[in-house]
């Protein structure tokens, strides 16, 4: 099954040369310099430079500019695009601003943790750029709807790195479930159990590390001590940076739970869950999760796991259709549907696994590429369809933060005042929270 582990993997034997990356005189081969797209990336790790790998892999591309608050990323990646394309990019920056200021930047992915996604993306579109952005898009209710206005007042095409969106067996997933042959669904069992993800220890504070921008990373969120567990890739077990397994992988999977239901805010959200797996581990984050969203006649649930594979069906994640008659079951390796089978007797067919391509990023990028050309908005992970489900598992986490049933009326809860405290972040100074 593909994890995030083994896609940045396959990533990284990309850039090493291994032959997976198209050479640059291949590329670029009958791409006219006025159609050229000028990329600027920031935040060059994980994600966000498998985002550009799949970029450069269309002949109108090209990276000009890479930003990193690490100097090690930042020369490692700027070695990465140069055994891609030939040649290095001609601007490398410690400081995101700077790059948003290149006025021959195009495209701006932004690949950095989830607390910057805000006020990267907006300063992007008010230069005028487009942007690819990693998935959630933002972190709190607030940053999601500020999004939103900024890329409709600006006019600028976006993408939210939800690729699964690209990929066709989910379309195809969706089509069966809406023709009503399941029957009255009643459930949405939607699931990530990540054996691969692992705990991490206590460790002390220490030094930030030579060639570390540490205040710059941190940027809007608390002043901390250095610390290596909120460092690159296990930011996201902290609630200063982004949201844990609801908010990365529930984006993904909670998204067709709605998208399949064609359905939107729930009426109600409760969560329970814990660090039950290892409950003195640094993870501030739960280990093992449960949350219901109550809709009218179904019920989603969301139910997540650390350290361990056992999820439904078989598989260590994706999502149960609880029909009268059936249960389509969905996944990033394809779908089938498990007959509801009474006293002997199917209710209907079963449906053999249909694979999925395994392209969905690259489908995704050309997705985006093609809509910029068109001046199109309407991407096949917009900015509203990023914004709607990155709020819908951000309410999770606050039903579980405040340990209570909450009543959700689309803006804000209604039964509790103190939950909508959560709605808004609040940044640490200098940075401010942008207005559009």
């Amino acid at each position: 099954m593909t994890t995030r582990r083994k896609f940045l993997k396959s990533t990284a034997l990309a850039t090493a040369g291994i032959g997976l990356a198209p050479a640059i005189s291949t590329v670029l081969a009958g791409c006219a310099p006025s159609d050229r797209i000028n990329i600027g990336l920031i935040g060059c790790n994980g994600m966000g430079f498998a985002d550009l790998s799949a970029f450069l892999n269309n002949k109108e591309t090209e990276c000009i500019a890479l930003c990193d608050i690490d100097d090690d990323v930042l020369n490692k990646r700027a070695a990465g695009v140069e055994k891609m394309r030939g040649k290095k990019p001609t601007n490398l920056y410690k400081d995101w601003r700077k790059l948003i200021e290149n006025k021959d930047i195009d495209l701006v992915i932004v690949g950095t943790p989830d607390h910057w996604h805000c006020m990267q993306m907006v300063a992007a579109c008010e230069a005028g750029k487009d942007v690819y952005c990693e998935k959630p898009i933002g972190r709190t209710i607030e940053e999601c709807n500020i999004m939103v206005k900024a890329a409709q007042k600006n006019k600028r095409v976006v993408q939210v790195g939800q690729w699964q969106r690209s990929d066709p067996h989910w379309q195809e997933a969706v089509d069966f479930i809406q023709s009503g042959k399941l029957g009255k669904i009643r459930l949405v069992r939607v699931f990530s159990y990540q054996g691969w993800c692992p705990s991490i220890p206590v460790l002390p504070d220490e030094p930030v590390p030579a060639g570390v921008d540490y205040d710059m990373w941190l940027g809007p969120a608390p002043n901390r001590p250095f610390n290596r567990n909120r460092f690159h890739f296990t930011f996201r077990w902290f609630w200063d940076y982004a949201g844990g397994l609801m908010t990365d992988w529930g984006v993904h999977l909670l998204d067709y739970a709605l998208y399949g239901m064609n359905v939107t805010a729930p009426k109600s959200i409760m969560a329970m869950g814990g660090k039950y797996g290892y409950p003195a581990d640094a993870c501030e984050t739960p280990d093992s999760l449960q949350t219901i969203y109550e809709f009218d006649g179904f019920n989603v649930l969301w139910d997540h796991a650390i350290g361990i594979d056992d999820g439904a069906y078989g598989r260590n994640h994706g999502l149960g259709f609880v029909g009268e008659n059936g249960t389509l079951v969905v996944n990033r390796d394809g779908w089938e549907v498990i007959p509801e089978a009474v006293n002997g007797k199917a209710r209907m067919e079963a449906v053999s696994l249909k694979k999925g391509t395994g392209k969905g990023l690259e489908n995704h990028v050309r997705n985006h590429l093609d809509c910029i050309a068109k001046r199109d908005p309407n991407t096949h992970a917009s900015i509203e369809i990023g914004a709607h489900i990155a709020k819908f598992s951000a309410l999770g986490n606050i039903a579980y933060r405040t340990g209570k049933k909450l009543v959700w009326d689309g803006t804000k809860f209604t039964n509790d005042a103190d939950a909508n405290n959560f709605l808004v972040p609040s940044y640490r100074d200098p940075w401010k929270l942008p207005v559009v």
